[in-house]
């Protein structure tokens, strides 16, 4: 009888184990906790904890974008040009791609490559529609699809803790923001 429940327990726990995000004791308020996966420009699949114990910026974006999201880009290195060396050397860059109809890892990649992105620290990603919804919700960024399959989206960046907590959000695009590069200061 003891026998037979082992081997039942065995085979139930799997179900009422916790997901992978709870396991590492993220803090409450942990971007980290999303269980969502995310492809990178190197075609490898990850979690939004890639950049766990490092500081993060992360914003979203899509690679075909005209004029904004190049911006973004700009405004990124701005940040991290305007970082102390011994901040920016720890800083990783988390871009989130809200269009994986046509973000895929090869036009990712050749953004990467395009935009000359440190790959070692910068991450452009991809995930499917409904995980890009439950991300820019968590971010507080707004986005829609044009008839044009182009997007219009609100341009946020934030700044996350080593443990994935945002401590700081901005709209502002193509300098660097004073509040963001004190919020990494104090992290």
């Amino acid at each position: 009888m003891r026998c037979r429940i082992a081997v039942l327990a065995l085979l139930v726990m799997p179900w009422f184990a916790a997901p992978a995000a709870e396991q590492h004791d993220w803090p409450s308020q942990s971007l980290y906790q999303l269980d969502v996966a995310l492809t990178n420009q190197d075609g490898r699949t990850h979690g939004l904890d890639v950049h766990a114990g490092h500081p993060v910026l992360v914003t979203m974006f899509y690679g075909s974008c005209p004029a904004t999201c190049p911006l973004i880009m700009e405004t990124l290195r701005a940040i991290e040009q305007a970082t102390p060396a011994a901040t920016r050397m720890q800083l990783r860059v988390l871009m989130i791609s809200i269009d994986p109809e046509r973000d895929s890892v090869a036009s990712l990649s050749a953004l990467a490559r395009t935009r000359r992105l440190d790959t070692s620290r910068w991450t452009l990603a991809r995930t499917d529609a409904a995980n890009v919804r439950k991300i820019a919700a968590a971010l507080n960024v707004q986005y829609r699809q044009l008839p044009n399959g182009d997007f219009n989206h609100s341009n946020v960046i934030s700044v996350l803790t080593t443990q994935g907590e945002i401590v700081r959000q901005s709209s502002v695009i193509g300098r660097a923001d004073q509040d963001l590069l004190a919020a990494l200061k104090s992290l």
